[in-house]
């Protein structure tokens, strides 16, 4: 908001999300707030996301809630009712959670998303070097823990949508440094981060999702809000872009 002169305001925050939206409309299918910049803001941040959400919705755009939330018992089933379903304070279609605490403790999420027709994101293997630590560790078996949580979505995914596409997807980032992950089995959509300004192109996410690439949506933010707030520059870049993974996916 800032580089577009808006201030680090309510306010400046109210005009962002205006001018997002109505770029976004008919350029593109979906879009991703991020609620820590809402939050941060306090009741009125809190307040534009919730319009930003119903406005988008209202648009024909699906949206995808970065909350990155994930804990155990009654604190799950608020965070899912407050995120997921017809109705909630701040409904989206799909929300990103931490699975650290187990993928069995995400069962309230799993519940009303597929009730919902909604999509859980479970990060799997994040696009910051911090969490490869963590995320590539290996058991006694040798299977690292990303390749655990994809083989345990898939198995959520299978009982849940037998033959079908489930409603438990993953957050991958792209990147030509690691490892393949069976992502196909998963049977799951994908959530790829760090295109643009984290160094992740449209050939890195083509090649990482090569055996689903109808199941990926890739996710760019600075790289694509730096011409606004020009609303037509804004769509030029967002369509650019959409054109380019196109042409790399198929």
């Amino acid at each position: 908001m800032g580089a577009w002169g808006f201030g680090d305001c309510a306010d400046g925050l109210d005009r962002f999300a205006d001018i997002v939206l109505e770029a976004a409309a008919g350029t593109v299918g979906l879009v991703k707030p991020q609620s820590a910049f809402y939050e941060r803001h306090g009741w009125r941040g809190i307040r534009t996301l919730q319009r930003l959400l119903a406005g988008a919705r209202d648009a024909g755009l699906l949206t995808i809630l970065d909350v990155k939330r994930g804990d155990v018992g009654s604190t799950n089933d608020a965070y899912a009712e407050a995120f997921l379903g017809a109705g909630a304070p701040l409904e989206a279609d799909a929300v990103t959670v931490h699975p650290y605490l187990g993928l069995a403790a995400m069962g309230s999420f799993v519940s009303r998303a597929d009730q919902a027709g909604a999509c859980l994101l479970v990060v799997t293997r994040s696009s910051n070097p911090e969490g490869r630590a963590v995320q590539a560790a290996r058991d006694d078996r040798g299977r690292s823990v990303e390749e655990t949580l994809l083989a345990e979505i898939g198995a959520l995914n299978a009982a849940l949508t037998p033959g079908g596409i489930g409603p438990v997807g993953a957050v991958v980032g792209p990147s030509p440094r690691e490892p393949p992950l069976a992502l196909a089995a998963a049977h799951a959509l994908f959530l790829a981060p760090g295109v643009g300004a984290q160094g992740a192109t449209s050939a890195d996410v083509a090649r990482t999702f090569a055996a689903c690439p109808g199941r990926v949506m890739p996710s760019a933010s600075r790289s694509l809000l730096s011409p606004g707030p020009d609303i037509g520059a804004l769509r030029d870049a967002a369509a650019g872009l959409a054109a380019e993974f196109r042409a790399a996916l198929g």
